[in-house]
Parts: C-alpha cells; sequence; structure tokens
C-alpha cells in the first residue's frame, strides 16, 4: 500500500523554458499541481528525495508548500529521453479517503505446465482504489495453467477495496504452445541448392576456356 512522503515544496512564480532549465541544472525538478478545482500550481521539488519517492508507482507525496500542506499522487512523469533524471512532474491533489482511478503494475507468477510458454498482453490493470490504500502491483498467478488457457481481467484476484475498471473481457496473460522455429540442418541448405548455381572446375573446361583466350586474342 502506498504511504505518503514528506517532501517540501517552493512556489515557482517564473514558468519559463530558461527558468525551468535552471531548476534542473540546480538539481531540482519543476512539477505543476492540479485537481479538486483549483488553479494549477507551480512548484519547485527537491530532486534526489522526489526521484527516490517516486520510484513507487501512483506515489502519494505529503507536499510542505511553504507551511501548507497539500496531499498529492504522481499522475505523470517526464523523463530525459537518455539521462536517469526527471524532467517535470503532474501531481493530483488528493484527499484521504477518496477513491481515485489509477493503472496499476501486474506481475505475473507461477509457471504453467511443461511444455508451455506465458505471454502477458498487459503490463498494467486500470482499477479504483483509495488514494491513499493503492497497492503498488496486483499478483496474477499462472501456476499450472495448461495450453489454450486465458487470464482476464475479471480472473484477477484484486486486492480488499479494489474495483476493477478495465473491460472484464480484456486479455491479461495468454498461455500457449511455444513457436517452432524452423532451422535448417547442417548442409541443408547445399542439397537443395538449384542446379547450375555452382560448376566445378574440370580439367576439360580449363583446357576449353584456355582454347577461348587463345581464339579472342587473335582478333
Amino acid at each position: 500500500m502506498s504511504s505518503a512522503e514528506k517532501i517540501s515544496a517552493n512556489v515557482r512564480d517564473d514558468f519559463g523554458k530558461g527558468y525551468a532549465r535552471r531548476i534542473r541544472m540546480a538539481g531540482d525538478i519543476p512539477a505543476v499541481i492540479y485537481g479538486h478545482g483549483e488553479d494549477p500550481k507551480h512548484v519547485v521539488l527537491p530532486g534526489h528525495q522526489t526521484t527516490l519517492a517516486a520510484r513507487t508507482p501512483n506515489a502519494i507525496f505529503d507536499l510542505d508548500i511553504e507551511g501548507t500542506s497539500v496531499l498529492t499522487m504522481v499522475k505523470d512523469i517526464q523523463r530525459h529521453p537518455i539521462r536517469p533524471e526527471i524532467q517535470h512532474m503532474d501531481l493530483l491533489i488528493v484527499k484521504r479517503g477518496e477513491r481515485v482511478e489509477i493503472e496499476v503494475p501486474l506481475h505475473v507468477e507461477g509457471e504453467p505446465v511443461v511444455g508451455a510458454v506465458a505471454n502477458q498482453e498487459e503490463t498494467v490493470l486500470l482499477v479504483e482504489a483509495d488514494a491513499i490504500k493503492a497497492p503498488e502491483s496486483i499478483t496474477v498467478n499462472i501456476e499450472g495453467r495448461e495450453v489454450g488457457a486465458h487470464v482476464l481481467a475479471s480472473d484477477v484476484e484484486l486486492p480488499a477495496d479494489v474495483t476493477l475498471l478495465a473491460d472484464a473481457e480484456l486479455l491479461i496473460v495468454n498461455i500457449s504452445e511455444p513457436e517452432e522455429l524452423d532451422v535448417p540442418e547442417p548442409g541443408e541448405e547445399g542439397e537443395n541448392a538449384p542446379e547450375g548455381d555452382i560448376v566445378e572446375a574440370t580439367e576439360e573446361s580449363d583446357q576449353v576456356g584456355e582454347s577461348n583466350d587463345s581464339d579472342n586474342s587473335k582478333h
């Protein structure tokens, strides 16, 4: 379950790209807070602490914004395309006891029967849960599943007080036979090669070639 990370934040009044760049160069993260009918508020978050806290899916931040406490949930993270850095964050205001719509990561555990393979079709599941008590992940058990078995969203066992919002028929895991690769046996390609592609040199052919060369040199 999620627990609120206490983080101190400062209000930012300048919204230019250059200012945001200076924030990141200082090791901090620019963010915007919205929700519950309030005007969006732009803040600056401490880089290291926020990055660590944001590792948890749907992380909850208990922000101290210059003396005012605001409870928020991470809704979007913009990351640097190359470096492991957070460029910007979107935070949604939440209230204790409030239910929110979230995507929770799926964790598949167990093994299907021998000779079968499990293909995970979805990595997250859309659910409704208490903002503060939302699960960090949901487990899908495939132990002993046979070829042809399907695990649908409606088959996933959800934690208490979590409601499925995704389509009940959404395919989560498909159990199938492993695909056979058509790998040619050693020498098979040579045996099947079209006739005439490769001509072995013989003493007679060499002599004919020399004769042709000699004739051509006379012209």
